[in-house]
């Protein structure tokens, strides 16, 4: 089953109304067993694209989930990625800056943690939470040791924004390939999985009182990524909007994007020359002895 990615990728230059995109969307699967078999093909598929992508050594993959919380990061990247080599992959979680972190510019904390060629990276949350969470909550600004003239209201967004753009454009221009995924979560949704961390004594350690504390902004936090998506989808690092609120469907059209991307790379395992060939046959007739 080939799911239609492109119906989830915002066109560049689009102004972002989150209202008008659906949060649940339709299914790809027709039931648990089809969902199950097409999950697994596409972990095959993914494992056999990450050797080749390995071995081409010209690009790396970046991959970046922002969300509100419950939207299902962690089992997106947990499901979607399964068939993946770990050594050819590495998973950062950004959380609340550390000390050292706050001494440097935005985008510091992130850059540290760019893939290689040949690899794959998942940020699950990112230098985006410098134009998410920052704008929600703008006090948080002071913490970061800018001067007066750097609170400048819209300015600072837009200037983020700008500097956001500039760097994926480098990036991609050195190689990097970079898919962006919102997790698009309906506010009942969220309340329902919420319920289901407190009911489920094994999902008791995900839920704690700032989930119910940042949900008062939901409002806040819908405007924020609508102007986010909107100024920083480019050609060469897009935006997509899944629908969240069917876990499984969400992970069967990520993991579709990323197949897509790879397979778009147009890669191929390096050729033999002949003086290879001949160091090949030299190392076989001492195998041989």
């Amino acid at each position: 089953m080939n799911i239609r990615t492109k119906d989830f990728r915002i066109k560049p230059g689009t102004e972002v109304h989150l209202s008008k995109w659906e949060t649940y969307g339709k299914d790809d699967y027709k039931s648990h067993k089809e969902y199950h078999h097409i999950i697994k093909q596409h972990a095959e598929e993914l494992s056999a694209l990450q050797q080749l992508h390995y071995a081409t050594n010209r690009h790396a993959l970046l991959l970046i989930f922002q969300g509100m919380d419950a939207s299902g990061k962690d089992g997106a990247i947990r499901h979607v990625l399964s068939g993946i080599n770990p050594q050819g992959c590495e998973v950062f979680s950004f959380k609340q800056p550390s000390a050292e972190e706050l001494e440097h510019d935005f985008l510091w904390r992130t850059t540290c943690r760019l893939p290689e060629r040949g690899r794959i990276g998942i940020f699950n949350r990112s230098y985006y939470e410098e134009v998410l969470v920052i704008r929600v909550h703008p006090q948080d600004l002071f913490a970061q040791g800018l001067g007066a003239d750097l609170h400048d209201g819209r300015a600072l967004w837009k200037d983020r924004y700008e500097s956001i753009v500039n760097f994926e454009k480098h990036l991609f221009q050195n190689g990097t390939r970079i898919i962006k995924f919102f997790l698009h979560l309906s506010k009942e949704e969220q309340r329902k999985r919420f319920l289901q961390r407190i009911e489920v004594p094994d999902k008791n350690w995900k839920f704690s009182l700032s989930d119910i504390h940042e949900r008062k902004y939901w409002k806040h936090y819908v405007k924020a990524y609508e102007e986010c998506l909107s100024a920083t989808n480019t050609h060469h690092a897009p935006w997509h909007i899944i629908p969240a609120d069917n876990k499984e469907n969400a992970r069967l059209i990520v993991s579709q994007i990323v197949l897509d991307t790879l397979k778009d790379l147009k890669m191929e395992y390096p050729k033999t020359t002949p003086k290879r060939e001949r160091e090949l046959q030299v190392m076989r007739k001492h195998l041989m002895k």
